[in-house]
């Protein structure tokens, strides 16, 4: 909460009866003005400008310095950042204080990695990157900031990128630190957005791993929608939607692009694992996650599933990319069926969103070919204006439809004053 949303709204809170004059007061002396805050902050300005400028001279002649020097530089500046982060901590400066911290976890890997250039050690062993993140989690449990969650996840995917491209192997003591380590600690502290990053993270890794291992990008899949299921299992659903966005954005976005490109048959060699084996693990996370949303009472977001039926199997042609565009319009259907009941407007708005996006893509897969280019606009834009009009249509009628029932309804009686 900021000063000056308290000197906004506050005034109407004391008309409303909220608050007294009093407590406004005192609400506003707990925060003070931006201007006394940026004067705060200028001694913390100056001193990352004075640890800039001793940084850049030490760059420029880090190779003429002495061994001994260069350890006693790394290990003076891990010291500072913790210290100065507990310092700050003390005094109640909690956003500066777990800056200082998280700058201390990255001066800790820069420092791995340059006392590994020091002494020339072999670039085959990924134990110094890997305590980086043991490191980086621990912290993430020992303070409670969201920056210090979601650092260890950025590290993490940043290693396993380095282990990939660099030295062409794939670190699961990494993927198995975020995804435990991380993740329980979001499980128990949920946040939308670490549950956001986290699963993004993540499905960085699991990419990273079927690039490695040349096999099929549909293997993707497995464990993009375990970070689906695990969801499912949340018993908070703002956080369980959280970390279900990005393997849903991504299955998604696969169908999408088999409904565009699946009729030129060349994605076999790319899309097509082992039918056993490939719909063996499939069908063991969709009962993983059917579990999970019986549980939690969510079986209504079960077609989210649409989006993973293995129509990639099937011949390549016209007929798949009608078959899938089915699939993406039943996925929108569903998003919109689900929003109705539920009043949420966030996703009236996606499935508005998605049924849009799958008509344009029936319009140009049906049309483009035999329609004249002008008549071809003309109708697309008839098209949208008329589905504009309608979805306004519903929605207005859905909301009038709300407001009536709420005006219909009986007070209860402790609404009603009591009588002489």
């Amino acid at each position: 909460m900021s000063r000056k949303f308290l000197e906004t709204e506050s005034p109407a809170w004391v008309a409303e009866g909220l608050i007294t004059a009093e407590q406004q007061q005192r609400l506003l002396a707990r925060y003070p003005p931006d201007a006394v805050q940026a004067v705060g902050l200028l001694p913390l300005l100056g001193s990352i400008l004075l640890l800039l400028s001793a940084l850049s001279v030490v760059a420029a002649n880090w190779q003429n310095l002495p061994t001994q020097v260069r350890l006693g530089l790394l290990l003076a500046t891990l010291a500072a950042t913790y210290a100065g982060g507990e310092y700050f901590l003390k005094r109640g400066n909690r956003r500066v204080g777990h800056g200082l911290i998280g700058l201390g976890l990255v001066v800790f890997g820069v420092s791995i990695i340059l006392t590994s250039q020091l002494y020339q050690l072999v670039g085959y062993d990924v134990s110094g990157l890997l305590a980086w993140v043991v490191v980086g989690v621990l912290l993430s449990y020992l303070y409670e900031s969201q920056t210090l969650v979601l650092l260890p996840i950025i590290i993490g995917a940043a290693v396993q990128t380095y282990c990939t491209q660099a030295l062409g192997l794939f670190s699961y003591a990494t993927m198995g630190l975020v995804a435990l380590g991380s993740g329980y600690r979001w499980w128990r502290r949920p946040d939308t957005i670490v549950a956001s990053v986290l699963a993004t993270g993540l499905l960085w890794q699991a990419a990273l791993w079927v690039a490695l291992s040349h096999s099929k990008i549909t293997w993707f899949f497995i464990p993009a929608m375990l970070v689906y299921a695990a969801g499912d299992w949340h018993p908070e659903r703002p956080a369980s939607c959280a970390l279900q966005g990005p393997p849903l954005i991504a299955a998604y976005l696969f169908a999408l692009g088999l409904a565009l490109f699946g009729e030129t048959d060349q994605y076999a060699g790319l899309l097509r694992p082992p039918v056993l084996a490939y719909l063996g693990a499939l069908a063991a996370v969709f009962a993983l996650s059917v579990a999970g949303k019986r549980q939690r009472g969510r079986l209504a977001s079960l077609p989210d599933w649409l989006l993973l039926l293995p129509g990639f199997y099937l011949p390549g042609g016209l007929p798949l990319a009608i078959a899938t565009l089915v699939v993406l319009y039943a996925h929108a259907g569903s998003v919109l069926a689900r929003a109705h009941r539920s009043g949420e407007a966030e996703q009236l708005t996606l499935g508005t969103v998605l049924f849009v996006v799958a008509t344009m893509v029936a319009y140009f897969k049906l049309t483009w070919a035999f329609l004249d280019k002008s008549l071809f606009f003309l109708i697309g834009g008839v098209l949208l204006l008329g589905m504009s009009w309608y979805l306004r249509r519903r929605n207005a009628q859905r909301l009038a439809a709300g407001v009536a029932t709420v005006a219909a309804t009986p007070p209860t009686p402790s609404d009603q004053s009591p009588t002489a």
